[in-house]
């Protein structure tokens, strides 16, 4: 289901749970101007669509112990789509690489790697990511701070685009 096949009600209900996630069903239709049942069938389709994906709690890293937050570019020595497949698989297991995106130009990936301190994370990077199968180079960037961390969609942009396709 594309974006624009969405209408109107359903772009509402999709930012509006973007924001927060935790409200109810009665709430979530009163701000989208629905009565509760059809809300729910809308969420629910919009679920089962893919749409949605997840509900997700937005954790404060930091207060939680994990002070070193980094960003490694990682380049493989094979780009074959069953050396792709096995990097992100294997990204997927290891439990301080919270993002794995994979990249067109010099670098194949990017990782957003977090971790309690300086000396856990450079252990991973050491013993586990650089010596990984087909990790040809590895470049890391510590992050200072973060000036925006936005989840999802700007769904303004998204609502301003369809009014000039209309």
């Amino acid at each position: 289901m594309s974006a624009s096949k969405l209408d109107e009600i359903d772009r509402a209900i999709l930012a509006e749970l973007q924001a927060d996630g935790r409200m109810t069903n009665v709430e979530l239709a009163r701000r989208v101007g629905i009565s509760a049942p059809p809300c729910l069938r809308r969420v629910r389709t919009l679920e089962e669509a893919g749409l949605i994906r997840g509900y997700h709690a937005d954790v404060d890293a930091r207060a939680l112990g994990f002070e070193v937050q980094v960003f490694a570019m990682v380049g493989l020595t094979s780009q074959a789509e069953a050396d792709l497949s096995a990097f992100e698989e294997r990204c997927r297991a290891w439990p301080l690489v919270r993002e794995c995106h994979m990249l067109n130009g010099e670098v194949d990936f990017i990782l957003k790697c977090v971790a309690p301190d300086l000396s856990t994370f450079q252990s991973f990077l050491t013993e586990e990511l650089t010596a990984a199968e087909n990790v040809a180079s590895v470049k890391t960037s510590l992050v200072i701070r973060a000036a925006k961390d936005e989840p999802g969609v700007p769904f303004d942009v998204l609502e301003a685009r369809l009014a000039q396709e209309a």
